[in-house]
């Protein structure tokens, strides 16, 4: 017999009313789609247990494509040997699923925005790898600008990090050939979004100004 942590236990609570309420509810949705998936629209966010894209949303299952990771970053398109998740990922969904749109949805008091902007993980591998320093190194070339107009303590060079950090996943989704063919033909939009932890407001990126207005 299986004895459950307390976290495990919570979680199985937590399933338990999803049988009981969700799944039970939704019965016709799945038994479709263990055909197979049809989402028309990908969502690239932080790994932060507090933006969880599908409950921001209010999707019902089968409704988005969800890739989450430290900062909601995207690499920049490469062929080089190793293991690519975020381009295989995103390779699936634009060539496989073929999505309608992209959104990029960074949020506020990110953490691994934060360590970009500080460099506190420089030099450290708290892994044993240095995997997290190696992974927000991608922000490095938008961190002087805002270190050197705002510093790198305050909230307000926080939050321009985080809003440059989609800006920069935008710029590196464009590296990909088949986001470019396809965002040329007019088959693929991207969006970027920014989700603010401390009231709950999300805000669009208008690509034209630069500038992030609430939905």
């Amino acid at each position: 017999m299986i004895i459950p942590s307390t976290e495990l236990a919570e979680l199985l609570q937590g399933y338990r009313r999803f049988r009981e309420a969700g799944w039970k509810s939704e019965r016709e949705r799945w038994a479709s789609l263990c055909e197979g998936q049809q989402p028309r629209i990908m969502v690239i966010a932080c790994s932060d247990s507090r933006v969880d894209p599908a409950q921001i949303f209010d999707v019902h299952p089968g409704e988005i494509f969800v890739v989450r990771n430290v900062a909601a970053l995207v690499p920049p398109f490469e062929t080089t040997p190793g293991l690519h998740g975020v381009s295989a990922a995103l390779e699936f969904a634009v060539q496989v699923l073929k999505v309608r749109e992209i959104v990029v949805m960074g949020h506020g008091m990110c953490g691994g925005c934060k360590a970009a902007l500080t460099q506190e993980l420089s030099g450290t591998d708290p892994g044993q790898g240095g995997f997290i320093a190696n992974w927000i190194e991608m922000l490095d070339p938008v961190r002087e600008p805002i270190a050197s107009e705002l510093g790198t303590e305050s909230r307000a060079a926080e939050r321009a990090m985080e809003e440059a950090a989609v800006k920069v996943s935008l710029a590196n989704l464009r590296t990909f050939p088949c986001v470019q063919e396809k965002e040329k033909r007019g088959s693929l939009t991207l969006r970027g979004a920014f989700f603010a932890i401390s009231d709950g407001i999300l805000h669009l990126l208008d690509e034209k100004t630069g500038k992030f207005s609430p939905a």
